[in-house]
């Protein structure tokens, strides 16, 4: 609690820095400038192709093979119910001029591509048809940039509603003051990644959204435990400053607070190192939130919880009243006190 004014001045600096990055990247602001975040096909909009093949490459070679035709940007996943077939996700490409008469590329990049591991079998031919082909392309689906709208849109009322679910929890089972500090300190921790994903112009994807939801899990667990700590030491510890107890309460959790989160951060570090391109935005954004939801769980939810009770109102937690016994009430005082005598 000590400290409690260096660790909001670097939490503050982080956000600003992510908020400038945002706006410098802005193309309201720099005309031609990329995006203020890095959003993905599920947002911008591209094609999806469904690729079936013989003898089935690894995502790296597919990746490696798109990157020789200038995509960068692509996704590539597992069918989850086909063995032998990839989903490939495209950012919106237009026309092109090694693909004449198609106002969207998508589909013919992509078969430049995968023309690099074999060759298509062609017309309504399969692939047990064509002994010579290697793969063929069974599906392909645009997704315009109202639909990415759509769902960006959902993804954030998703977020909001968690937040709003929490801060009704929390209040109505701790303190209302406990409620604030809590939702400002997920706000922080979703504004502290985000600020790292304008940085460093890490994909946004529906995946990162997925983390972002759970981060807000991660860290309102951790505040819980401190607060429930709190709600204890005010019990035992009543001659204490409510400051005091909070401190207390916050190095009382640390050891369990380390050795929980840093089991989930060994855990996420290996999905980064080891996870590959398909994981790697969503990792992460669950190694930014893991680290900085630990941290706001000790520095800045329950500094800004007291604060919140010092500053707009009593809290139903709050210290008992310090007034010695013996000494008189000022309006007890005020009207004098005539002694009868008793007749027995």
């Amino acid at each position: 609690m000590g400290k409690r004014r260096a660790f909001i001045a670097v939490s503050i600096f982080i956000m600003l820095a992510g908020l400038i990055s945002a706006i410098v990247r802005s193309d309201y602001i720099t005309p031609g400038g990329t995006d203020s975040f890095n959003l993905g096909v599920d947002f911008k909009g591209g094609t999806v192709i469904v690729a079936k093949f013989k003898e089935k490459p690894s995502a790296d070679q597919i990746r490696t093979a798109l990157s020789g035709v200038g995509i960068n940007e692509a996704t590539i996943q597992d069918s989850t119910d086909k063995l032998d077939e990839f989903l490939i996700k495209v950012p919106t490409i237009g026309r092109r001029d090694d693909c004449p008469g198609v106002d969207e590329a998508g589909r013919c990049v992509v078969k430049k591509a995968l023309d690099t591991l074999g060759k298509e079998a062609e017309g309504a031919a399969t692939l047990q048809d064509s002994p010579d082909a290697q793969y063929k392309i069974v599906g392909t689906d645009a997704v315009g940039p109202v639909a990415g709208a759509e769902l960006r849109n959902r993804a954030v009322t998703a977020t909001m509603l968690g937040l709003i679910g929490i801060l009704l929890y929390i209040a109505f089972r701790y303190d209302w003051t406990y409620a604030a500090g809590a939702v400002i300190a997920v706000f922080h921790d979703v504004l502290v990644t985000l600020a790292f994903f304008s940085v460093f112009q890490w994909e946004v994807s529906l995946t990162v959204m997925a983390a972002l939801l759970t981060l807000v899990g991660f860290s309102v667990n951790d505040s819980i435990v401190i607060f429930d700590r709190i709600r204890e030491n005010l019990t035992f510890n009543r001659g204490k400053s409510l400051y005091d107890i909070t401190n207390d309460s916050i190095n009382q959790t640390m050891s369990r607070t380390i050795v929980t989160n840093g089991l989930v951060f060994l855990s996420v570090l290996a999905l980064v190192l080891f996870g590959g391109e398909v994981l790697r935005a969503f990792s992460l954004a669950l190694l930014v939130g893991s680290i900085t939801g630990t941290y706001s769980t000790i520095a800045i939810a329950s500094p800004i919880a007291i604060w919140w009770q010092g500053k707009l109102g009593e809290a139903k937690m709050q210290q008992p009243d310090s007034t010695p016994k013996d000494e008189k009430i000022a309006s007890a005082s005020r009207r004098p006190v005539t002694r009868r005598p008793v007749t027995r």
